[in-house]
């Protein structure tokens, strides 16, 4: 997701390992110093839909200003919950990412539905995309804790739906410019409580400041955890840079990921420029760095996201196979 327009239980759950459809290849480590999640290696398998190109069709999305209703008839619209197998249906896809914003509720009752909808689906959340506007390299020791908080509580959602990981983001300071230490020392009690729970971390190339690619790859290597790792997204460098700068962002990200990496042919910026994604360049960096995470369709332009998703389906079980 490019953040240049786009900003703003209980622990596991005593049913966790419930159900083999639920967490296909999923192996969370127990009280261990590494996650060790099993990715599958069949190339469909590997596919997940975010649900942020959805948006528009979720039962309750009011738009960035949190006042603009839904374009979409209602006759499209569906709960979150209802995701999972909206996508196994339209796409033949088993996995989901959804997106922060978009929950209507986080309470323990909610997420025992919501996880039981995406059981029923003979699906599985592999990933949570969170935007919680808050930032981690703030001067202001309260604005960081508020980070802390926030990422601590959806890793706690996390852990309830099964998924084996978060994407939290690094919003922006009003009072400093991206600084590593302390976005590290930040994020380091983050990654420390994720261990706790079994969930990996991730940070996206996304805000082209406050998530500048080799900004966070500092911020990783200074924090050291297995469980801090990078996002790469195929386009949100490429939006705000050019081709050059996008291929060296890839290798580093690529060079720190685990779980989730986004896969998108193209990005829209806010002026509405586009810019494309040479995508066989993309997976090539992919298998080089020896990735066997999640691959999740993020379609980023304007219109109809169902044709373009169906197609970057395709194609991602055709480079990964």
């Amino acid at each position: 997701m490019s953040a240049i327009n786009r900003r703003q239980f209980v622990g596991q759950c005593a049913g966790a390992a419930a159900g083999a459809w639920f967490l296909p290849g999923f192996a969370h480590a127990t009280a261990s110093s590494q996650p060790s999640v099993q990715f599958p290696s069949d190339p469909r398998q590997r596919v997940s839909v975010a649900a942020y190109p959805f948006r528009e069709f979720i039962v309750g999305w009011k738009g960035w200003d949190g006042k603009t209703p839904s374009t979409v008839p209602v006759s499209q619209q569906m709960e979150l919950k209802d995701f999972a197998a909206h996508v196994a249906e339209k796409f033949n896809v088993h996995h989901i990412e959804p997106w922060s914003p978009i929950f209507p509720s986080t309470d323990p009752k909610y997420l025992e539905q919501f996880r039981a909808a995406v059981e029923r689906a003979h699906s599985s959340v592999v990933d949570i995309a969170v935007d919680q506007g808050h930032s981690q390299y703030a001067i202001d020791k309260a604005e960081r804790e508020k980070a802390v908080t926030g990422s601590k509580e959806w890793i706690d959602v996390s852990a309830a739906l099964g998924s084996p990981c978060i994407r939290t983001h690094i919003d922006g300071a009003k009072d400093s410019k991206p600084d590593v230490g302390r976005a590290a020392d930040t994020l380091a009690r983050v990654a420390e409580y994720a261990a706790k729970k079994n969930v990996v971390v991730h940070l996206e190339n996304d805000n082209p400041v406050s998530e500048d690619p080799f900004f966070i790859v500092q911020v990783i290597e200074k924090v050291n955890s297995p469980w801090l790792r990078a996002l790469p997204d195929f386009g949100n460098s490429l939006a705000a840079h050019d081709e050059e700068f996008q291929n060296r962002a890839m290798e580093a990200m690529f060079a720190h990921a685990y779980g989730i990496c986004h896969v998108k042919d193209g990005e829209v910026d806010e002026n509405g420029k586009a810019s494309h994604v040479d995508l066989a360049k993309a997976f090539e960096v992919l298998k080089k760095h020896g990735f066997k995470g999640y691959c999740s369709i993020e379609y980023d332009a304007p219109g109809d996201p169902y044709k373009p998703t169906a197609q970057l389906v395709e194609e991602t079980v055709k480079f990964l196979s």
